[in-house]
């Protein structure tokens, strides 16, 4: 049994997916053992063969790749190839020192061969091949490959919050999904590791063709010094027979060296992702019949000068021109065949291309902030922006405060407008716009500083009070002259919960409302069932919401507006009448809300005169409302104005006590002359609280 055991567990070690697990570590493990054990001639053929296979490999998997990430093991290759050449000069080294006075061969056939049949045995030539390879390698390829790398991780980095931008625009228009979002910001991510790690894997090339020049140097001198003291060889023997193997080694090391940076050349210089580069390169350079009877013709002029090779001339020449000829041909049948397509089909076709489709209507964001490039860092996930955490929390705080979850706030950038700029949108409307300077501070006025700020005089975009912007040297001192100081993001997000709270009624549509009923359900179930659709439709309880909200009355108690509608809607389908049952319900949370506490109610008052004409001028317009008169109405306003003025001038909030009657009626017509003013109806004040009339309007 334990047999068994053993040859199973011996079964899962050398399984194929723990092989290629164990692939990467054994070969850094030979590379090393290289720099130490002594190899024989055989195995460094055997390892010399390998490693320019492995260049092959290297450059054609890099000829094939669609885009560099594709191939994002590269500079992790790039480091093995370098590691393993380098290991083999080491050990080749030793051999060439150990035993090169017995041939030409003492260090295998791979180095015999570059080094006699590739220069022909002489020296001079390969030490000046040697010498040009090392320099293509190092000054052209590698230098130029390296630079690309630089300059696309510079704007890879410089393009990553555009990017970021995109990928949650998109995600919050509902493009993609979260999965799709979490692929593409990795892949930005990704792309900007690879350029990075291009731009320093360029410097082990570069590395290398120093340490080749000087191994082949060590390697000549090294030789001359055994071979002529140890091993009492004559000067001229020595130097031939070390210099060729020196030369040898540095080629046999130097050639897969320049194969693998032109694959790195290749990698990062490739744009698009298409097709591979082969396939590119012939397309691109190829496909332009004009072009190539162009060249023909030069080729063949300078063909016919006499001295000139004319037969390799005229002979490329003639090549380039029958090429030419073939892809006219190619271009002149494709078009012939699309023109016998009939002309009815091509119309269909048009007529198909143009018709219009349900992918072209874009839905508009019910809730959308758009800002300036200069504001993207504030908005940027990958930048850690300050103002994404702090509209999460406005969203959550308008949540808890007015009773119901709103439609998420979708960020976008609009070059469109100012670089510093910012505007808020409902349903595609602009709704409130303003400028914020990230890195500065706005300094706002209440009302009592003791003194002037130099700096960008703006305006608070919220409230409308005056401020200016100043750098973080002078905030200290606004703060020491009373002003009221805050960052660019809070500026923004402080706007933007005050639109928010201005047009909640907007943001409650049909789906939050059918959302917050089913919120409800959860806990009062059989409440809802029997409201919902039964007796009050959906559309109506919505109406009723948004009234309640005009008024700035939160709709978190939705047990006592549940319970109070199906008490009255069997009798009235009528969202106002029904508003004013509802509100008479939370009369007592609405004058807790305006007078915390058990303080007196400081109210401003009707006059009874002015009450019976409005009074009459509702029963003539019923419901809907009735016609004022110009100038009671001009009066009306005037004086209301004014008393909500001195209540606030007092520290007291600005409330106009009706009759239940005139409730909706002044509410709806001083909305917009008084902002501010709350209307409330005489069965709305609980029993007990105590009233004061501190101002009478129409007296």
């Amino acid at each position: 049994m334990a047999t068994n055991q053993n040859l199973i567990d011996l079964g899962h070690l050398f399984s194929p997916s723990n092989i290629r697990q164990l692939a990467a570590p054994i070969l850094l493990l030979l590379i090393l053992a290289m720099m130490v054990l002594p190899l024989p001639a055989f195995v460094l053929d055997v390892f010399f063969t390998f490693n320019i296979a492995l260049s092959m490999m290297v450059m054609l998997v890099a000829m094939y790749t669609r885009k560099p990430l594709d191939f994002s093991v590269f500079p992790t290759v790039l480091l093995v190839t370098t590691l393993l050449r380098l290991s083999l000069n080491v050990a080749s080294t030793r051999v060439v020192l150990l035993h090169g006075h017995t041939g030409a061969d003492a260090a295998g056939k791979v180095i015999e061969a570059f080094g006699h049949f590739l220069v022909g045995g002489n020296t001079a030539v390969g030490i000046v091949v040697f010498v040009i390879l090392t320099v293509i390698n190092f000054v052209v390829i590698t230098k130029g490959a390296g630079r690309i790398a630089e300059v696309g991780a510079r704007f890879t980095l410089d393009a990553m919050p555009g990017k970021q931008m995109a990928i949650d625009a998109d995600l919050n228009a509902g493009q993609i999904d979260d999965k799709e979002a979490k692929r593409r910001r990795a892949e930005v991510s990704q792309e900007a590791d690879f350029y990075g790690a291009m731009d320093g894997a360029s410097k082990f090339v570069r590395g290398d063709a120093v340490a080749g020049i000087l191994i082949m140097v060590i390697n000549i001198v090294g030789g001359l010094i055994v071979g002529v003291i140890q091993h009492d060889m004559d000067f001229q023997r020595a130097s031939t027979l070390y210099t060729l193997l020196a030369i040898g080694d540095g080629l046999v090391a130097q050639l897969p060296s320049l194969i693998v940076s032109v694959a790195a050349g290749v990698v990062v210089s490739r744009v698009g992702d298409d097709g591979d580069v082969g396939g590119q390169f012939v397309n691109q350079l190829f496909s332009n019949p004009s072009v190539m009877i162009l060249t023909a013709a030069i080729l063949a002029v300078l063909g016919m000068i006499p001295g000139m090779p004319n037969t390799v001339f005229l002979l490329l020449a003639a090549l380039l021109g029958g090429g030419a000829w073939y892809l006219n041909k190619e271009k002149i049948a494709e078009s012939e065949a699309a023109e016998t397509v009939p002309a009815a089909a091509q119309v269909q076709q048009a007529v198909e291309n143009l018709e219009a489709s349900w992918a072209d209507v874009t839905p508009v964001d019910v809730l959308g902030l758009e800002v300036g490039y200069r504001l993207i860092p504030m908005v940027d996930k990958g930048q850690d922006g300050e103002l994404l955490k702090r509209i999460r929390g406005l969203r959550k705080k308008f949540a808890q405060d007015i009773g119901f979850l709103s439609s998420p706030v979708h960020i976008r950038d609009n070059l469109e407008l100012r670089p510093n700029a910012y505007r808020i949108t409902l349903k595609g409307v602009e709704i409130g716009s303003g400028e914020a300077y990230p890195g500065q501070f706005m300094a706002i006025n209440p009302g009592r500083v003791s003194g002037v700020l130099p700096g960008n005089q703006t305006k608070d975009p919220a409230f409308g009070l005056p401020a200016v912007w100043v750098d973080n040297a002078r905030r200290e001192q606004a703060h020491a002259m009373g002003y009221t100081v805050v960052d660019a993001s809070t500026v923004v997000a402080t706007h933007l919960n005050h639109v928010i709270m201005s047009h909640a009624a907007d943001l409650l549509g049909r789906q939050e409302t059918q959302a917050l009923l089913d919120h409800i359900a959860k806990d009062s179930p059989k409440l809802v069932d029997d409201l919902v659709p039964k007796v009050l439709p959906l559309h109506v309880l919505q109406r009723v919401l948004q009234y309640l909200l005009e008024e700035g009355i939160n709709i978190r108690d939705m047990r006592s507006i549940v319970e109070t509608l199906a008490e009255h809607a069997p009798r009235s389908q009528d969202p106002v009448e029904l508003a004013s049952r509802v509100r008479m319900g939370l009369g007592r949370a609405i004058v807790q809300q305006l007078f915390p506490g058990t303080a007196e109610v400081d109210v401003i008052a009707l006059d009874p005169t002015l009450e019976r004409v409005l009074g009459q001028a509702m029963a003539s317009g019923g419901t809907d409302g009735g016609v004022i008169e110009p100038g009671l109405a001009d009066t009306l306003m005037r004086e209301t104005a004014a008393a909500a003025q001195r209540q606030e001038d007092m520290g007291l909030p600005a409330v106009l006590l009706v009759p239940n009657n005139l409730r909706w009626l002044l509410a709806r017509f001083l909305r917009r002359a008084v902002p501010g003013l709350k209307v409330i109806a005489h069965s709305e004040v609980p029993e007990s609280r105590t009233i004061r009339v501190a101002a009478v309007v129409g007296s």
